[in-house]
């Protein structure tokens, strides 16, 4: 730990002064008094600040004011860049570097904090609320606790910081250990330096650390800087939060040491020039400042880095467990009892159990499937191409190719890519590795030195890979699947955990069960080949104690079974499709859409609309059937909707929808909601409706899948699918941006489209989403097959399209306002989303037309879609119609024209008929007259014809005699009273005469 010599003082420099310049009057050290002279026990040295040229003073400096006189005059000091090696230390008497002394250690230019019984000088540690602004009551002790060996953070939900400045003389380095095994903490590291320059956001997470100490490393700048370690607790379920730890902190680079530190207790150095202290081994301990590591007592024990000893108890049952040995040549194994490592109990006290003899002959059991024993009864791995049920290895047949993984059902001895190992729950080393054990039919948990120990069994998988007989493509969202048969009995809080992860220390938790459990399976679904690492964790209870009261819990793993694993084995081969007569025993899967038949390598052809298992199963029970108004992709591996819908409502026409607009994906946060200590958080759902058609290439399907995300650590995870979910942090609580975690799916299968409110077992209530509207809601439907412990069948979502053309926007997504989280019961996830694009596509149906009226011979035709309008895109409203036409006063002034034209013909007409009426009458007369002359005679031909040019001369006459009205009075006298006309005859004297 760094002490006074670590640091120059403010009043170094003007001691200094004093010293040079010797004017002792104003130097209230140089007074003139009886004082004694300075022992070299009464002062020490140190160094001035460095000049600008790079050198300094070394000056004596009293450890008590004004005690004694008689200081040493300044010496020219060492150079500025001067330092000592680590395990030494620089004498300031004689400003050369000396070797630490037994028992001690030195860093060099470094300081070292390993000691957390209270907090090192240098560091500060406060807690701020959410907002980070400022100190807040009820995170005034949210603070980072010194335990002893390490530093632990607050628990509660305030930001937690610990700080240390420190100056570098040149560039150096921190370093620390560090545990973090819970990601409902954020956990961040960062560093400023005098320029106000802080490390990059990027780099400032730290990465989860779940079963082991993890050292995290950076390089700092020479100058002042200051050290950050941030942590903000974020839990919204009941579970105990684990704290993150800090110990071992490294820095390099600082101003010389003038001392050694001492070892601390529990561990030594036997050497001088040591830079470090080594622990003391079990069953010793060791005080401070220790050359070497003293021994228990036979009645006591000890861990490692121990300082004290403790009192052993006599041995129980719990304190050993059974194993087997490997079998030999005849098949048989020996059973053998061990006592757990390290032996903390004793046999030789009254009331203590013996260790049982071991030895007994056992019948070996039989391989695992894929393997065969060989002559010393080992069992090893088939070659590839081959099969076996743990018997003897048998080549796959031609047509077929094998199924490779692994699958564990016989434990006679631990698998070569399985570890076991212990860690405790006070996260301090431990050599114990005895934590899992194999005893044949099943591997079980041993007793652990601590209740509260994890028993930890983790298994390695190189990668994964499809095989042959199963269709490539980019839509399969299953490359492998590890299913285990398990079994726990609890007397107290025990938990089993399953997790699953890119490496042991990576590893996230997938699932948990609490307390005892009957013999059940479990099945998870591996999607990324980044998934090479499985842990199951055992943990009695939560509880610290060093008394083992549990020691009689367990978990048992029965069988474990991971399928496509890269460099597994087979124990059954696939028949796959056969190509032509010389393919020989190649596999070559069937196409697309097709399954094959029992029993025979032929291929046939899956009905329409349906698509193929992953795993691709024989007989026609591989094909799944579409839901309605989907169809299978190209690869015949799942059903899609292409974003096109026409549906056909009873007695009426058919409605089209084209949803292309939202088919990319959408995300959209719920309502705020808050924890228990008031931190705010968001749900965010993220949402990937629907394929669609590439409008330049018609040929392509486009996909835009959800993705969720976890970026509390370094670390990223994503999670994709149909629909997903995370869990958003403000920025606040970061400073920087908002932080997603704890992603899961809620749907990665499309079941189907329709306006139904339930479809295949999966309900879209109405009421939870009131509408006035009389046009139905289109719903798309989605499932997630993964369990969970609440969710039994999975997750389920349904999305109900509104149609609401006044929405312009494609993100306006509702949830329920009976369950403003997106669900009631945590497995079914409904969500309202209103647009316009939700509407159905205009037709002729949906617009009317308007004619107006005629105005100076011209009528216009406009077209308007009905109210209320029911739709979007589609047809388009036809351009405005304009025509000739004629209007009323055209056809008033039309009619009367006509009608004079019509009177005045009439007219002409009568004047002519009467006109020629009155010749006939005349004719006649005159006949009359020309008969009269002969009685009984009838005229001759010529007496009673009219000559040539008679009529117009008579005409003249009568015309030109009499006026209109003189022709009137004849005409009324024509007639006598014995009825004969009488007609005017003109003589051929041209004189007028009268008949009668």
């Amino acid at each position: 730990m760094p002490t006074r010599g670590s640091h120059q003082r403010k009043s170094v420099s003007f001691l200094v002064l004093c010293h040079l310049v010797g004017f002792l009057l104003f130097c209230p050290e140089t007074e003139t008094r009886d004082l004694p002279m300075c022992k070299e026990s009464d002062y020490h040295f140190e160094y001035t600040d460095c000049d600008i040229l790079g050198s300094r003073w070394r000056v004596a400096i009293p450890n008590k004011p004004e005690t004694c006189t008689g200081l040493p005059n300044p010496v020219k000091g060492t150079e500025c860049s001067f330092s000592c090696k680590a395990g030494e230390y620089l004498d300031m008497k004689t400003q050369e570097c000396q070797k630490c002394a037994e028992g001690t250690y030195s860093l060099g230019t470094g300081v070292r904090f390993d000691e957390w019984d209270t907090l090192p000088a240098g560091f500060v540690s406060y807690g701020t609320d959410l907002s980070g602004n400022s100190l807040a009551t009820n995170c005034s002790n949210s603070t980072w606790i010194p335990k002893g060996d390490y530093i632990t953070s607050n628990l509660d939900e305030c930001t937690s910081t610990l700080t240390y400045a420190v100056s570098l003389k040149q560039a150096g380095s921190v370093s620390f250990e560090y545990f973090y095994p819970d990601d409902s903490i954020f956990f961040e590291f960062y560093v400023q330096n005098d320029q106000c320059q802080s490390t990059e956001w990027g780099n400032r997470w730290i990465k989860n650390s779940q079963s082991d100490w993890n050292t995290h490393y950076l390089q700092l700048k020479h100058g002042n800087n200051v050290l950050y370690w941030k942590t903000t607790t974020f839990s919204m379920v009941n579970n105990a939060v684990k704290p993150v730890l800090i110990r071992n902190i490294i820095i390099t680079g600082v101003a010389y040491t003038s001392e050694c530190f001492h070892c601390k207790a529990g561990t030594y150095s036997a050497k001088p020039g040591a830079a470090h202290c080594a622990p003391c081994p079990a069953n010793t301990y060791s005080n401070k400042g220790a050359t070497v590591c003293q021994q228990c007592a036979p009645d006591k024990y000890s861990g490692n880095a121990s300082e004290t000893c403790q009192q052993r108890q006599p041995c129980k049952t719990s304190d050993y467990f059974y194993t087997h040995t490997p079998c030999d040549s005849s098949g048989q194994t020996q059973l053998m009892y061990k006592w757990i490592e390290p032996k903390i109990c004793s046999e030789s006290i009254e009331g203590a159990v013996k260790l049982p003899a071991s030895g007994q002959m056992e019948t070996c059991p039989p391989c695992n499937p894929g393997f065969f024993p060989t002559n010393t009864s080992a069992c090893q791995p088939c070659p590839h191409g081959s099969y076996s049920n743990g018997t003897a290895c048998s080549p796959c047949p031609a047509g077929t190719e094998p199924m490779v993984g692994f699958e564990y059902k016989w434990w006679n001895t631990m698998p070569s890519n399985m570890r076991s190992s212990v860690f405790s729950r006070e996260y301090s080393d431990s050599e114990r590795n005895t934590a899992w054990e194999v005893a044949g039919e099943y591997i079980y948990t041993t007793p652990g030195d601590l209740d509260s120990d994890y028993m930890m069994l983790t298994l390695t998988v190189s990668g994964y890979r499809l095989p042959h007989s199963i269709a490539k493509n980019t839509e399969s969202l299953e490359l492998s699947r590890i299913s285990f048969v398990f079994e726990t009995s609890c007397s107290a809080d025990c938990v089993l955990y399953f997790m699953a992860g890119y490496s042991e220390r990576n590893n996230a938790v997938v699932e948990r069960w609490g307390g005892t459990r009957e013999k059940q399976s479990y099945t998870y679904i591996v999607r990324s080949n980044s998934t090479v690492s499985f842990t199951w964790a055992f943990q009695r209870t939560e509880s610290y104690s060093t008394e083992r009261q549990f020691s009689a819990d367990f978990a048992k793993l029965y069988s474990v079974h991971v399928t496509n694993a890269i460099g597994g084995v087979a124990s059954r081969c696939r028949r796959c499709a056969l190509g032509s007569a010389d393919s020989g025993s190649a596999c070559v899967p069937c196409p697309p859409g097709h399954y094959m038949l029992n029993g025979s390598g032929v291929c046939q052809q899956c009905p329409p609309n349906t698509f193929i298992r992953p795993e691709q199963p024989m007989g026609e029970e591989a094909c799944i059937h579409c839901g309605p108004n989907t169809h299978s992709n190209q690869a015949k591996s799942a059903c899609v909707s292409d974003c096109q819908l026409q549906l056909r409502p009873p007695g009426g026409e058919a409605v089209l929808y084209d949803f292309s607009p939202l088919a990319n994906a959408t995300s959209f946060l719920s309502g705020p909601r808050f924890t228990s200590k008031g931190l705010r958080y968001f749900h965010q759902f993220s949402i990937g409706l629907c394929h669609y058609r590439n409008k330049l290439h018609f040929c392509l399907w486009g996909r835009t899948l959800a993705t969720c995300m976890d970026n509390v650590t370094e670390s990223v995870s994503e999670v994709r699918g149909h629909v997903c979910q995370a869990t958003v942090v403000p920025s606040e609580v970061r400073g920087q941006s908002m932080v997603s975690s704890q992603p899961f799916s809620i749907g990665e299968t499309l079941i189907g489209v329709t306006t139904e409110s339930t479809l295949d077992h999966i309900d879209s209530p109405e009421e939870y989403f009131p509408s006035k509207s009389s046009l139905p809601d289109v719903i798309f439907y989605y499932r997630t097959a993964e369990a969970t412990k609440a969710c039994k069948d999975g997750r389920s979502a349904s999305i109900r399209l509104r149609c609401d053309p006044t929405v312009k926007e494609t993100d306006r997504l509702a949830l329920p306002s009976a369950c403003p989280e997106g669900t009631c019961d945590g497995c079914s996830f409904h969500f309202l989303w209103q647009t316009q694009h939700a509407c159905p596509l205009c037709s002729k149906s949906d617009y009317k037309e308007i004619v107006s009226a005629c105005v100076e011979g011209i009528q216009k035709t406009t077209y308007v879609w009905q109210e209320p309008v029911r739709c979007t895109g589609g047809v388009s409203l036809p351009a405005q119609g304009v025509s000739a036409c004629v209007t009323l006063d055209f056809w008033l002034r039309f009619g009367v024209s006509t009608g004079s034209v019509a009177a005045l013909l009439l007219i002409t007409l009568s004047c002519y008929f009467w006109k020629k009426t009155r010749k006939l009458e005349y004719k006649y007369s005159k006949l009359m007259m020309s008969t009269g002359e002969k009685e009984c005679e009838l005229p001759a031909a010529d007496s009673c014809a009219i000559m040539e040019g008679e009529d117009a001369e008579d005409d003249l006459i009568y015309l030109t005699k009499k006026s209109i009205f003189s022709k009137i009075h004849a005409f009324s006298r024509e007639r006598t009273s014995d009825g004969f006309d009488s007609v005017p005859l003109k003589s051929s004297s041209g004189q007028e005469m009268e008949m009668s």
